[in-house]
């Protein structure tokens, strides 16, 4: 007998990603993250923030063409309570990004391309890629400049998330 779960499909311009989701560790992170996907919040977003061997970042809703405010800085109009749980910050995982305060996620997340164990227990892992790991390659070696805040990690081209879906797959 086959069973299904939900997953991700991130349509990007360097490929898909497709994610699979740990709700027994994150149960109202993962389904915020269905919620907004749902509703086309992601859709025409950018990964805004790409660090070479850290992660890629996204789900800004400044980054969307003709959108006003800094992209980083953007939200779905509230925040969500933190998860943290055991899940490692490995290649592939998915996590929310926040701001200083733990309570601060909305709608922003990344993917890391590299092991950042430092992050375990402080930032809400809450799924893991299970196709597309040439994409995050392709996305996190995209050439970067500084940014704001001097750190190098604005992509120089525009890193389109065209979509993100919510479908079935077999498990």
């Amino acid at each position: 007998m086959s069973t299904t779960q939900e997953v991700a499909i991130l349509k990007t311009s360097a490929g898909d990603i497709t994610i699979a989701f740990w709700p027994e560790v994150a149960p109202k992170t993962v389904e915020n993250f269905k919620k907004l996907a749902r509703d086309g919040f992601y859709d025409g977003t950018a990964f805004h923030r790409i660090i070479k061997g850290f992660m890629i970042q996204g789900g800004c809703p400044h980054t969307k063409a003709g959108a006003k405010g800094t992209p980083g800085t953007g939200d779905p109009g509230y925040k969500i309570k933190a998860e943290f749980n055991g899940k490692p910050h490995q290649r592939g995982v998915i996590s929310m990004a926040r701001a200083q305060h733990p309570d601060s996620a909305g709608s922003q997340f990344f993917i890391c391309h590299g092991d950042a164990t430092f992050l375990d227990r402080n930032y809400t892992a809450f799924g893991q890629l299970v196709a597309g790991d040439d994409v995050l390659e392709k996305i996190a070696n995209s050439p970067v400049s500084s940014s704001f805040g001097g750190e190098k990690s604005s992509p120089i081209q525009r890193v389109a998330l065209e979509s993100v879906t919510i479908v079935e797959q077999a498990v």
